[in-house]
C-alpha cells in the first residue's frame, strides 16, 4: 500500500487552522457596542416597568378577549420570555466582559500613574534633602551679622589700645616734666 502525504490541514495528528463559520462582515467592537446597548437598555427602569405591562396586557387579553395563549399555562408568553433571557443573558456578558476590560486597563494606567507619582515624590523628597544639607553648610545672615560684628569688635579694641598706648607715650613726657618741678 502506498503511503500518501497530506498536508497539515489534511492530518488529524496535528493542529490546523481554524475552521468554522464565521461572520464576515460582523465589527467585534460594533457588536459589543450594542451588546453594552441592550445590557443598558434592559438594566433600566423604564424596561421593566414597560415588561410589567406587556405581562399584565398579554395576561388581561388572554384571559378575557383574545384566546391565543390559553390561560392557565401562558404557553406563549413562556416562550417569548424564555427568548428573551436566551438573547439577552449573552450580550449582558459580553457588555460586562467589555467592562471588566476597561476596568483592567484603567486600573493598569492608574497603577502607572501612582508609580510615577511615587517615583516623583521620592525624587522630589530627595532633592529638598540635599538642600536643606547644602543650606545647613552656607553661612545664614544673622550668622555673618554675629561675625562681622565679632571682627570690628576685635579690630576697634586692637585700635582702642593703639590708641590708648599712644596717648600713654605723649603724655608721659609732659608728666615727667611736671613731676621735676617743685
Amino acid at each position: 500500500m502506498a503511503e500518501t502525504k497530506l498536508n497539515a490541514d489534511e492530518r488529524l495528528d496535528t493542529p490546523g487552522r481554524l475552521r468554522g463559520w464565521r461572520f464576515g462582515g460582523v465589527d467585534g467592537d460594533a457588536f459589543g457596542r450594542f451588546s453594552e446597548w441592550v445590557a443598558r437598555v434592559m438594566g433600566s427602569p423604564a424596561f421593566i416597568i414597560w415588561m410589567t405591562v406587556f405581562i399584565i396586557v398579554w395576561i388581561v387579553l388572554n384571559s378575557t378577549i383574545f384566546d391565543l395563549d390559553p390561560a392557565p399555562s401562558f404557553i406563549m408568553l413562556t416562550l417569548l420570555l424564555s427568548v428573551e433571557a436566551a438573547y439577552s443573558a449573552p450580550l449582558i456578558l459580553l457588555a460586562q466582559s467589555r467592562q471588566e476590560q476597561r476596568d483592567r486597563a484603567a486600573l493598569a494606567e492608574d497603577r502607572r500613574v501612582a508609580a510615577q507619582s511615587r517615583a516623583d515624590t521620592d525624587y522630589l523628597a530627595r532633592e529638598i534633602a540635599a538642600l536643606r544639607q547644602s543650606v545647613g553648610e552656607v553661612a545664614t545672615r544673622d550668622f555673618v551679622r554675629s561675625e562681622v560684628r565679632d571682627v570690628i569688635r576685635v579690630e576697634l579694641r586692637e585700635q582702642l589700645r593703639e590708641l590708648l598706648s599712644e596717648l600713654d607715650r605723649r603724655l608721659e613726657p609732659e608728666d615727667d616734666a611736671a613731676s621735676t618741678k617743685p
